[in-house]
């Protein structure tokens, strides 16, 4: 993976020297980097996690969430850097030795056990300390484990359930004994991966409320992972937002939802109308041509930014001229407690939340307040790769070998190639583009998409394009040389860049 394209939020670091300083960490996760095939999942996070929260690993599939457990958890092992519980290392210590246990999606229950022998299981196997004992230790008794087990399956409402044959059981029932059966043996964390996905949804929203009581009541840390963003601002009491395995928010649910800190957050995290601005000075942002109010301050004159605003924050009322935009409803869908319509105006078409109902066709104004306006810095500004010219006006970087201005280089220089994003085209058909790659986000920006791509060698491209793509979408990347520049690769330029 080039370190040179990878995003790697302030927010992140910062959160990672706070966490470090404090004693109450009972899971610190440094620079860990893992590598599948030549593919990085994770890469270079960092993560404390505090005793006795319940913290949400929370991103799309395949951003590296599930892997993070399963290296907490032992079952993998990290191409670089080091886990610790407790400020012991354990990324050498085998799964069964860590103070952790692991509920699966697909429960992993014995079909040919009981309920009561499914929760037993694991403390039949488990040695405890005993000073009378000449191998300095002993098993349960047949009264301990009966008095554990019984414990937990209360804790988890199915104290009459013990005799019953695993396979009878609803799902809902079935993932109370799997979490009945990892809690029995007392760990320090209890780690969960995506549990309720074979739920149905009112199932779900059930063992959503009874997780949560499930971790007040045994007050120790859980890590749940799920890509469900209403899961995680429901449950958690920190949730960590992942993408391509880099940490972009590390905070609250309510600061996550009012406060994202890039636009993949912002996306990613319920419904958001996505802007591209300029922070003409403090509380006054431009957008669309327009000057308005806001609550942020702190940015550079004429910084260009991202801008959200959330759909349920910008009010709507009939008739033209009452607020900053005029425009057209052209959707109208009732979802329950609100009506969601997509309005069109000359500049953007707004999604727009309210209890009262608008009809299509029907011409409103749109009115932004200044605090629901919420400026965030750029993720990246200009696409830059490590590239090594191969002739006259001939460079390779990113996979691919690219017609740009090599004027005062040479065969073999190493290079520093800043590609903006208009300069890179996408085509339909990959054999058609320099290199290929397969879509993985796009953002609609108003009067164009930003899209992700990334190549099959593991880097990204960000483009700003007026077509629309759709995830997973297969493409061909091509490049206008003309608008591409190039400088002389500095090593220790680079490594005081990155610090």
């Amino acid at each position: 993976m080039n370190d040179l394209n990878r995003i790697k939020p302030a927010e992140t670091a910062a959160t990672v020297n706070q966490t470090a300083k404090k004693s109450d960490n009972i899971i610190e996760v440094k620079g860990i980097t893992k590598v599948f095939d030549g593919v990085t999942v994770l890469d270079d996070l960092s993560l404390g996690i505090k005793r006795g929260q319940f913290v949400t690993l929370l991103g799309p599939s395949g951003c590296g969430k599930t892997t993070l457990l399963r290296l907490i958890a032992g079952f993998e092992t990290p191409t670089e850097g080091e886990i610790y519980i407790e400020g012991v290392p354990i990324t050498s210590i085998p799964p069964f030795k860590r103070p952790v246990n692991t509920v699966f999606q697909k429960y992993a229950l014995f079909p040919h056990l009981n309920v009561f022998k499914n929760v037993a299981f694991g403390l039949k196997l488990k040695k405890i300390p005993d000073e009378n004992s000449k191998k300095g230790y002993r098993k349960f008794t047949k009264a301990e484990i009966a008095e554990k087990v019984n414990k937990a399956l209360k804790l988890v409402g199915l104290e009459d359930y013990g005799h019953r044959d695993v396979n009878s059981l609803s799902g809902g029932q079935q993932q109370r004994v799997a979490i009945a059966r990892a809690i029995v043996c007392e760990p320090k964390v209890l780690l969960l991966d995506e549990p309720l996905g074979a739920l149905d949804l009112k199932m779900r929203k059930e063992m959503q409320i009874e997780l949560k009581k499930m971790h007040e009541d045994l007050g120790i840390t859980f890590i749940f992972v799920t890509h469900d963003q209403e899961e995680a601002l429901t449950m958690s009491d920190m949730v960590v937002v992942i993408n391509d395995g880099v940490i972009q928010q590390v905070a609250r649910p309510k600061k996550i939802y009012d406060e994202p800190s890039n636009a993949f957050v912002a996306d990613f995290i319920g419904e958001s109308n996505i802007l591209s601005g300029v922070m003409e000075k403090d509380y006054t942002i431009n957008f669309f041509g327009r000057s308005l109010p806001c609550v942020d301050k702190g940015f550079e004159k004429n910084e260009k930014v991202d801008i959200v605003i959330r759909p349920e924050d910008i009010i709507i009322c009939d008739g033209a001229g009452h607020g900053h935009f005029d425009g057209r409803v052209v959707s109208t869908v009732f979802k329950g407690t609100y009506y969601e319509m997509e309005v069109l105006t000359d500049e953007y078409e707004f999604t727009v939340q309210s209890q009262k109902e608008f009809s299509e066709g029907a011409i409103v104004s749109l009115e932004i307040l200044p605090d629901s306006i919420h400026i965030m810095k750029k993720m990246l500004t200009i696409n830059k790769y490590l590239g090594k010219v191969t002739g006259e006006n001939c460079v390779e970087f990113a996979g691919g070998e690219f017609t740009v201005a090599t004027d005062g280089y040479e065969a073999g220089d190493e290079v520093i190639v800043y590609v903006p994003f208009n300069a890179v085209e996408l085509t339909d058909d990959e054999e058609d583009g320099v290199i290929g790659a397969n879509v993985t986000q796009s953002l609609y920006r108003g009067s164009y998409y930003q899209v992700q791509v990334y190549t099959d060698d593991d880097i990204d491209f960000f483009i700003d394009t007026a077509d629309e793509w759709d995830m997973d979408d297969r493409v061909g990347i091509n490049i206008d040389g003309t608008k591409v520049t190039i400088e002389r690769y500095d090593p220790e330029k680079e490594a005081q860049g990155e610090e």
